[in-house]
């Protein structure tokens, strides 16, 4: 029994070291998982992509108005009070006002009773009576179908439609390189800080070592108490600079996963190295001839000039008619017209009516709308003409300034190599006459901090080199 109790302690514990190891690995990201994921969760391309969405059902919109539409109503209308003649005021062919009879025998004798079969009870035997020409009640309805059949504008629409959209898309492309770029402009300070990090433990360590032979050296009366106050206070100083760069780093980091879209509550790790992200982009070509079709932007700005163009065209030809066909059956029901049916009930009277035509529409003169707006557009398209040459400039710009950065760090990287080289040699020198008590404590602290400042110096140079590389490929539009 007690063998089992440990085996299942024992399959607990590797089952919760592994969970704890996959927890740990999705934490640790890199400069591309950082990017896949705010390629994904970022604001801004999760709104591009309903932007695109948009897009779409605009193109159905557009192209469904030149579509039949069939439309249904129904209504009622009841006459609280209606207006009337008198039967005596009303007269035929100067003649006078008849009668009653004679009245509803003038309606008779014209084929009228038909279309006013209320009259012989609205008269009859009732020469006071009045003449209504309106029912009390109306119940209608209405079933209306209608096509456009042409129309320049609904033809430039559906392609303004169809211009925007691929607008939108380019947008999304632009979009997500921008998230690309500010991803890695956000993670290369905070790799930057993390291998400052690590110097500085490496460095920290290397002090203690010597600190406690020291402090021994010390007690066997070799070496003076001045010496290792010196180095412990070397190792202070190391230890709140290493507090300072991990606060530095926490701020860094937070930034990044704003850029990336992520809770800032939660933890990442970076798993990433400046030798790694060097090698990688390794290939960059100081000579590339820059191409502006290569970005997202560029792109994006050539259709907005294509889609403004597009109102030109449409306030070119304003004269151009809309031809339309529609056809539309109204039947009705009228009654309260005073007569009953058998049961005492008024009566109802069902009066059907269908129309059908087509209707041409052309604009013969607007006062000089059409051409105001026309001038309009051709203003606008000038103004994308003139920011795309600007945009050129910009990208020109970018790329010569990047290929002069990438330069001048290489160029200083070179030259920290050799002088952290010789930083290396000077401390490993100090540090030999120190344990020979040859050399002083100030000595070895003073090579210790030009060993750190080389390797600070160094580190910060191939930074620039990254950070130039990376700047190229973004100019060049690299992805």
């Amino acid at each position: 029994m007690p063998f089992k109790i440990k085996l299942k302690t024992l399959v607990f514990s590797i089952l919760l070291a592994f969970s704890g190891a996959a927890a740990f690995a999705q934490n640790a990201m890199s400069l591309e998982d950082c990017i896949n994921f705010a390629q994904t969760n970022h604001p801004d391309i999760k709104i591009a992509q309903l932007k695109i969405n948009d897009a779409e059902w605009q193109i159905k919109e557009n192209t469904a108005t030149g579509l039949p539409q069939v439309s249904a109503g129904i209504s009622y209308t009841g006459f609280i009070q209606r207006g009337g003649l008198p039967s005596g005021a009303v007269s035929f062919g100067g003649g006078g006002a008849p009668p009653p009879d004679d009245l509803l025998n003038a309606f008779e004798a014209n084929g009228l009773e038909d279309f006013f079969p209320w009259l012989g009870s609205a008269f009859a035997g009732d020469p006071d009576a009045k003449l209504f020409f309106s029912p009390v009640h109306t119940l209608g309805g209405e079933l209306k179908a209608s096509q456009l059949v042409f129309s320049n504008s609904y033809r430039l629409a559906k392609k303004a439609a169809r211009f925007y959209r691929d607008l939108v898309a380019m947008q999304m492309n632009a979009t997500r390189q921008t998230v690309r770029n500010q991803v890695t402009d956000a993670y290369l300070p905070a790799l930057l800080i993390s291998e400052n990090v690590k110097v500085l433990d490496k460095n920290i360590g290397n002090l203690q070592k010597l600190f406690s032979e020291t402090k021994e050296v010390n007690k066997a009366g070799f070496a003076e108490q001045l010496d290792v106050d010196r180095l412990e206070f070397s190792i202070s100083n190391l230890k709140n600079e290493r507090e300072n760069l991990v606060r530095q780093q926490e701020i860094v980091v937070n930034a990044l996963k704003l850029m990336m879209g992520m809770a800032i509550s939660e933890n990442i790790s970076l798993t990433d190295n400046l030798d790694a992200l060097l090698s990688k982009n390794a290939d960059a070509d100081l000579t590339a001839a820059l191409n502006p079709m290569n970005r997202a932007e560029y792109q994006a700005l050539l259709k907005s000039r294509e889609l403004q163009a597009l109102q030109v065209d449409i306030y070119q030809k304003p004269w151009m008619p809309n031809v339309a066909a529609f056809a539309q059956y109204s039947p009705q029901m009228q009654g309260g017209f005073g007569d009953k049916n058998s049961d005492g009930h008024n009566k109802w009277y069902f009066i059907p009516s269908a129309v059908g035509g087509v209707s041409i529409t052309s604009t013969l003169f607007d006062s000089g709308i059409s051409k105001a707006k026309k001038q309009r557009a051709m203003i606008a398209v000038q103004t994308l003409e003139e920011q795309k040459r600007l945009l050129e400039n910009v990208f020109s710009l970018e790329l010569e300034n990047a290929r002069k950065q990438y330069l001048s760090a290489s160029e200083r990287a070179k030259s920290q190599q050799k002088n952290l080289e010789l930083a290396r040699r000077i401390y490993e020198t100090t540090q030999t006459k120190f344990k020979a008590g040859l050399g002083s404590s100030f000595e070895m602290t003073t090579a210790e901090q030009g060993l750190y400042q080389a390797e600070q110096t160094l580190m910060s140079a191939r930074f620039e080199m990254l950070t130039a590389r990376t700047a190229m490929r973004k100019a060049l539009g690299g992805f």
